[in-house]
């Protein structure tokens, strides 16, 4: 498995990676298209899953490790569950970031927190995606504390407290 140290404080750009308190915080800016709007010219609501994803994978490389790399090792990680409310809509044109964190982690399921925010720093969309560990030969579930420890002990350390 590909590792590399986080890094506590990260500006790559518009890109802002961040502790705060005591949890590290990934931020990835979302490239919003005019093919991503609706009739009434807002962001489609599904696209905000879109948004979700691209949070948790870039959270994943920012600490260092890669999701090919757990599918190149025999695993996924589906969603479980997924929740998400809406405070404001994106439109086309305007600026929009997703930021990542782990809030939960207990060795079975990893839930991963999200805010999509505008170029202003209103919050835009909040939710949580759960996923779990799967094998890729037969998709039973298994621990992601026994079948990726170092992972699994990296996100205890920067997981929301």
């Amino acid at each position: 498995m590909l590792k590399k140290p986080l890094q506590k404080c990260k500006l790559v750009g518009k890109e802002r990676n961040v502790v705060v308190d005591t949890y590290f915080v990934s931020t990835r800016e979302i490239q919003l298209y005019y093919a991503d709007t609706d009739m009434m010219g807002v962001i489609y609501h599904a696209n905000y899953l879109k948004f979700f994803e691209l949070g948790r994978t870039g959270f994943i490389e920012d600490i260092g490790y890669s999701y090919l790399s757990m599918e190149e090792m025999g695993y996924y990680a589906p969603v479980y569950d997924i929740t998400i409310t809406y405070k404001k809509p994106l439109r086309y044109g305007d600026q929009a970031f997703v930021k990542t964190w782990v809030e939960l982690n207990d060795g079975i399921k990893t839930i991963y927190g999200y805010t999509i925010v505008n170029g202003g720093e209103e919050v835009c969309a909040v939710g949580t995606s759960t996923h779990i560990i799967v094998r890729k030969d037969n998709f039973r579930p298994t621990s992601f504390k026994k079948a990726f420890p170092e992972w699994y002990l990296k996100y205890e350390e920067i997981k929301k407290k």
